[in-house]
């Protein structure tokens, strides 16, 4: 967990453990009845203190992915990860899991482009670009737009998950989200220290995600290095 505390909005490092222990439940890197290690091996392996991954382990127990019996040891429970920050990420390492997280390029509010596809209510806007990893390994570039109707996007409060920037300062969860899955080309904006250059092919995702609103409120472009990140969508 070299990099937890590099954004200081990140969330909370209990948080991101519960968060990569749950993609590799659902990775299946760890599977349905597994023991887990003893909890001091686990917590010097993930380079946290044995409180740190206890908070973590009981968000696990409360999320009904874990079980732990006195005497005897911590087991997997795979029943789903619908609860997960990041339920909806679908980006993995080639391998499997990875925990998400982020470098925030910019956050602007704008008039939304004639070239967006309609959603929401508003001509307005935040845009947010980012750069995009699974642990310390650079797999994505990702420009996301909010409509203005939804709240606005305040940089300085924005975590490495937006979604659970919008639950917890604008007051919405999304609930859906729609992707289109093809090959598109890198922006203009691309970072330099990306894996590949501006212009260059790669794998290419469009959503359209949802609140309890029947129009989408968010739409987003995310161009991820189909060598570095696999697209999964597990259907359960």
């Amino acid at each position: 967990m070299s990099s937890a505390n590099r954004n200081p909005n990140a969330l909370p490092v209990y948080v991101q453990i519960a968060e990569l222990l749950i993609r590799d439940i659902a990775a299946g890197r760890l599977i349905d009845g597994e023991r887990l290690p003893p909890e001091r091996d686990l917590a010097a392996e993930l380079k946290v203190s044995v409180g740190t991954l206890r908070k973590s382990l009981a968000e696990l127990e409360k999320k009904g992915m874990l079980e732990r019996i006195q005497g005897s040891g911590n087991y997997v429970r795979e029943t789903g990860t619908q609860n997960s920050v990041y339920a909806m990420f679908r980006l993995e390492l080639p391998e499997g899991g990875g925990l998400p997280r982020a470098d925030i390029l910019s956050v602007d509010h704008l008039k939304k482009p004639v070239d967006l596809p309609r959603f929401g209510s508003s001509e307005m806007g935040s845009r947010v670009r980012r750069m995009r990893y699974l642990n310390d390994t650079i797999i994505a570039v990702e420009e996301i737009w909010l409509d203005e109707s939804a709240g606005l996007v305040d940089r300085q409060l924005l975590s490495d998950s937006l979604y659970r920037y919008y639950q917890h300062q604008l007051g919405f969860w999304i609930t859906r989200a729609e992707d289109r899955v093809s090959l598109g080309v890198l922006p203009d904006w691309t970072p330099p220290d990306f894996t590949r250059p501006a212009g260059e092919t790669v794998g290419y995702i469009e959503r359209f995600s949802w609140s309890e609103k029947p129009e989408p409120v968010e739409f987003s472009k995310t161009w991820f290095d189909p060598d570095r990140a696999t697209y999964v969508q597990r259907l359960k």
